[in-house]
């Protein structure tokens, strides 16, 4: 496998840098090649796509990247990671195009633009901020169309859900603004060093050709989803009472947005809560 990690260089590299995976910064690198070209085939991005990954750790689905053609810039928190891995990079694939950005990804507001603006985000994401990262960079890098993330099987299923269902919550509604959502794969435990005890999927987005409203009105809308689904047990006209000022008021808005004051969150779609949003603005 010329060119990407396997298991022995996954550790040697841990061992080189005093890295133990951990359970605060959701760590688990992936040390199966096949695993990272089924990753690299699945996302199908355009030849020479510039990706954003996020949380590259030790540099397996950087290499599987890279050696596709794509352009990366990869954003690593861990400061002894985001030095390692240029220099593992140089040794493996000489000619590859990387550029490594050493922040919080919850922070990140802009880019190096070293290879043009990302088309693409492609990650295995911390399990424990994988949503919160994911809605803060496609809210600020519109010109992502392609997301291919590995999350947390729980995590991947409420992104994808459809209302109705008892995991369909604020993430689906948030993430579906941006597109339409799918599981595209499920991911062993054991290509993961350490190995974890939540089983993996990849979940994808392809982004709508234009988005559904303003940002002014994204915002409106993300505030009545998060009130929505914190009191999802409730009615609308109650749990959207506080926004609006009073339950009278809510009933009136839900009214005029064409929508049942009596249902609940988790009966809405996107498009729903966007009507609400602009009868709100």
């Amino acid at each position: 496998m010329a060119g990407l990690l396997g298991p022995a260089e996954v550790r040697d590299l841990a061992a080189l840098l005093d890295v133990t995976p951990t359970k605060k910064l959701g760590q688990n690198f992936v040390h199966d090649a096949n695993t990272v070209r089924r990753i690299v085939s699945t996302a199908a991005l355009p030849p020479g796509s510039t990706v954003l990954e996020v949380g590259p750790g030790l540099g397996s689905l950087t290499l599987g990247l890279l050696e596709a053609g794509h352009s990366v810039v990869a954003v690593e928190l861990d400061a002894r990671l985001a030095a390692q891995l240029p220099l593992t990079v140089a040794e493996l694939q000489p000619t590859a195009r990387l550029e490594v950005v050493h922040a919080d990804a919850l922070r990140v507001t802009s880019l190096p633009d070293v290879f043009g603006e990302p088309t693409s985000l492609v990650a295995n994401l911390p399990y424990n901020i994988s949503v919160p990262v994911l809605l803060h960079l496609l809210a600020r890098f519109p010109s992502i169309t392609r997301t291919l993330v590995m999350v947390q099987a729980e995590v991947g299923q409420r992104l994808a859900a459809g209302p109705g269902s008892k995991i369909y919550g604020s993430p689906s509604v948030k993430a579906a603004w941006y597109g339409a959502w799918g599981l595209e794969g499920v991911v062993s435990r054991q290509v993961f060093w350490p190995v974890p005890n939540v089983d993996s999927v990849l979940v994808g987005m392809k982004a709508r050709t234009a988005p559904p409203g303003s940002e002014a009105e994204r915002l409106r809308m993300f505030a009545l989803v998060d009130a929505a689904f914190g009191q999802r047990r409730k009615m609308l006209r109650q749990a959207l009472a506080e926004l609006f000022g009073s339950s009278a008021a809510a009933t009136a808005a839900l009214e005029a947005a064409g929508l049942d004051p009596t249902a609940r969150g988790e009966q809405l779609v996107m498009q729903e809560f966007l009507a609400l949003a602009r009868v709100h603005g």
